[in-house]
């Protein structure tokens, strides 16, 4: 085992000291916020002991309500196309693409992740206005922005994020007990519902589950495609805050991240199933 020398010994602390200040520096807000979504002050910055009291106001709160009800089937429409979609996508980049071609389709297909969110905000808000007005063209009616323009717009991006985990859980899998079904007699859609389909699975649903959250806590690109009467729960924090930050807001958003975190780490846990 090599000794270690003087400037090693010397650099360890700076080290530490660096990854405890990059620890605070990510997580001592999210900290913050949680500790006075439980202060029973009604200022958000200031504590007056323990309370559950902007916990049960949340429950009561109709505009809230209609926000969760409006995100929950958003992100579930969203995650049902967008698993559908991407998994064929991904199928299809890995079993029946090669070479340049590939590349090209991989390119495509990744896309929507590099491109940033303000940028596919007001593509999709153009999209919009241009289908909108040919259709009014076309038949005197005018369709306006709402949950299906929100449901299209997450799907977009979605769709390349399932792409990406499904094409991963793929990538390690053997052609052998296809080929294998198939030589026993078992056709192209046999063995995909009982061979391919129950290996790939844990991808599928890890996949599902983050295009879940991701619908889920979207506000920039659903800032500039929604309507009237799809307000979702990210848009409703960003109306309470502009009024000014309460406890109300601190509840809020703890249970939000709390739910994305047990969303992200079910779908990690579903990913390294084998």
């Amino acid at each position: 085992m090599p000794r270690r020398g003087a400037f090693d010994r010397a650099i360890e602390p700076l080290l530490w000291l660096n990854a405890l200040a990059a620890y605070l520096f990510l997580y001592l807000p999210i900290v913050v916020l949680i500790l006075f979504s439980f202060s029973a002050s009604r200022y958000a910055t200031v504590w007056g002991g323990l309370s559950l009291e902007w916990y049960a106001r949340l429950w009561h709160n109709p505009d809230l309500a209609q926000a969760l009800a409006n995100s929950l089937v958003i992100a579930l429409l969203t995650t049902f196309i967008s698993t559908s979609l991407g998994t064929l996508a991904a199928l299809g980049l890995e079993r029946y693409a090669s070479g340049r071609r590939a590349a090209r389709y991989e390119v495509g297909l990744t896309l929507p992740i590099l491109v940033p969110d303000i940028v596919q905000g007001i593509s999709l808000l153009l999209f919009f206005v241009v289908i909108f007005t040919g259709i009014e063209r076309l038949f005197g009616w005018r369709p306006s922005l709402g949950r299906t323009s929100v449901v299209i717009a997450h799907t977009v991006f979605a769709i390349a994020y399932v792409a990406v985990v499904v094409r991963a859980r793929l990538s390690g899998l053997s052609k052998t007990l296809e080929e294998a079904a198939m030589d026993l007699g078992a056709d192209a859609r046999q063995t995909f519902f009982r061979i391919t389909l129950p290996l790939i699975w844990p991808g599928v649903l890890g996949g599902g589950l983050l295009a879940f959250t991701l619908s889920l806590d979207e506000f920039v690109i659903t800032f500039f495609t929604t309507g009237p009467g799809a307000t979702t729960l990210p848009i409703q924090v960003w109306s309470m805050v502009k009024r000014g930050v309460t406890p109300e807001v601190n509840a809020l958003a703890t249970l939000m991240l709390v739910t994305s975190i047990l969303l992200v780490m079910v779908s990690i846990v579903v990913q390294r199933r084998r």
